[in-house]
């Protein structure tokens, strides 16, 4: 009696059953390393801004700490975004007449905000302190990068789950003096560990790791 499949059958079923095998490993693999990948985080790709502010020049030539032109990172979950009165509380004596600063006057003059455009954008379902964070020793570059060396400010970490809790779960590697939370280029004068555990111990830091800590 004949075989009721031809002998290739055995070779075509060895390379389907491989290829359903490469396919049910394969493809998650492919899409949790697309998901952790710049092109889904979108860290390093350029924001175009409605007005071209240049953070090397304010902070690292001007030396203005984080805090003059973001209040709110040190009181309120939100750091916010600069009004256009704080501009002007400079800019109305310097550069008064500049071309590039006409957007800035007219926004002043007429009482309609200037548009800026989020580039560190978290989920909904994501719920981010920045009081909690900068009061407690998490430097500013610790989540946005050497903006002081940035041209256009591009997003610098992650933001993912795994990136947060790594911190969150060992937090004496990024704990500073609060004194020093805008420093850009910060430098221990003790090793991180040790500086950062005094910190944790005096400050009574205990990040969550749990669900609603960070998710409400």
């Amino acid at each position: 009696m004949s075989a009721p499949f031809p002998p290739w059958t055995n070779s075509l079923m060895r390379v389907g059953t491989l290829l359903c095998a490469s396919v049910l490993v394969g493809g998650p693999a492919l899409l949790i390393a697309w998901v952790r990948s710049p092109l889904h985080t979108h860290q390093g790709e350029p924001v175009e801004q409605p007005i071209d502010f240049d953070h090397r020049h304010h902070v690292r030539d001007d030396g203005i700490p984080c805090l003059y032109c973001h209040t709110d990172a040190e009181r309120s979950p939100n750091a916010g975004v600069p009004s256009t009165e704080v501009c002007m509380s400079c800019h109305a004596q310097i550069w008064t007449d500049s071309p590039l600063l006409a957007p800035v006057r007219r926004s002043y003059f007429e009482d309609e905000p200037i548009h800026w455009k989020r580039v560190n954008v978290l989920p909904d379902f994501v719920f981010f302190n920045h009081a909690a964070h900068v009061r407690q020793g998490v430097g500013c570059e610790t989540c946005h990068g050497r903006v002081d060396l940035m041209a256009n400010v591009v997003a610098h970490a992650p933001l993912q789950m795994k990136w947060c809790l790594d911190c969150h779960r060992d937090p004496e590697r990024h704990l500073r003096p609060p004194s020093e939370v805008t420093t850009m280029g910060y430098q221990p004068s003790e090793p991180q560990r040790v500086v950062g555990r005094r910190i944790a111990r005096e400050l009574d830091i205990h990040p969550p790791t749990y669900c609603s800590g960070c998710h409400r």
